[in-house]
Formats: C-alpha cells, structure tokens, sequence
C-alpha cells in the first residue's frame, strides 16, 4: 500500500502543477489589453484632431462675435459722444449768438451802455449785470434781451444808478 501511494503522489504532484500554471497563465492573459493595431490608432489620432478642430472653431466664432459686438457697441458709443459734442457747441454757439445780439442790441439804445452792461448767456438764460440810467431803461434792456431768438428766461440784475 505504501508503494502504491508513492506513486500517485509524483502524478498528483505533477497535475497539481500542471492546473495551477494552467490557472496562472490564463489569468494572466486576461490581465494583458491587446495592443490596438496601426488602423485604430490611426482612426483614434483622426477622431481626435477633429474634435481639436471643432473646439477651436466654436471658440474662434465665439471671439469673433464677441469682436463684433464690442467694434458695434464702440460705434454707438462713438456715434453718440459726437452728437453730445456737437449739441453742446450748438449750445455753445447759441449762447454767443444770443449774447452778441443783445449786446447789438443795447449798444443801439441811446440810455443803455453796451460797455458797462455785462450779458451772460447759459442754455438761453441770460443774466444781465451792470447799471441802468433809469427804471425805464432797466426794463428796456430786459424788453431787448427776451427779444431775442433763443433766449428762454432774463435774470434783470442792473442796477439803477442816478446820475
């Protein structure tokens, strides 16, 4: 009996092996990722370089618009800066013409002095400062400026003076 359990000991031995390299070797395969072959790295690089492409061209419309949008915001705002400028000269202007007119215009009075009456003129409203020979000649001084294309009110500040 002995002998007859010596020998099947070597075998079993042997098959014990024989399955447990078995087993190694083929959880060991099902470890290893097969290699992709030259065609599916290709389509891998290609797949790639367009979705590259296609995210730069999404990010490329998007700073264009973005350019457009503020080149048309800076045209508007330009576009308006100018028509401020332009009515404040308007403004200006005006106020000069209204201010040139009235001084004409007292110069022309024999009682009124042009020289020593000092006209103003801010957005139509004209102060007149100064002296005034007479009461009379004060409200015609002011009677001259509200004549006057433009003027909108008339802040009589003269001074009658006796001579």
């Amino acid at each position: 009996m002995n002998t007859l359990k010596m020998i099947d000991r070597p075998a079993h031995r042997v098959a014990t092996i024989l399955a447990v390299s078995a087993l190694a070797l083929g959880l060991s395969a099902c470890g290893k990722k097969e290699e992709p072959t030259v065609g599916q790295r290709l389509d891998s690089a290609v797949e790639k370089t367009e979705q590259a492409a296609a995210d730069a061209r999404v990010k490329a419309e998007g700073a264009m618009q973005s350019a457009e949008t503020k080149m048309e915001q800076g045209a508007a705002n330009a576009e308006t800066t100018a028509k401020q400028a332009a009515n404040n000269a308007k403004g200006m202007i005006d106020d000069a013409t209204i201010t040139a007119q009235i001084s004409a215009g007292l110069a022309k009075d024999p009682d009124l002095s042009a020289v020593k009456i000092n006209v103003d003129t801010v957005n139509g409203k004209v102060t007149l400062n100064g002296p005034a020979p007479s009461t009379v000649a004060r409200e015609r001084a002011e009677t001259i400026a509200k004549a006057v294309t433009g003027v909108t009110s008339v802040n009589n500040q003269l001074v009658v003076t006796a001579s």
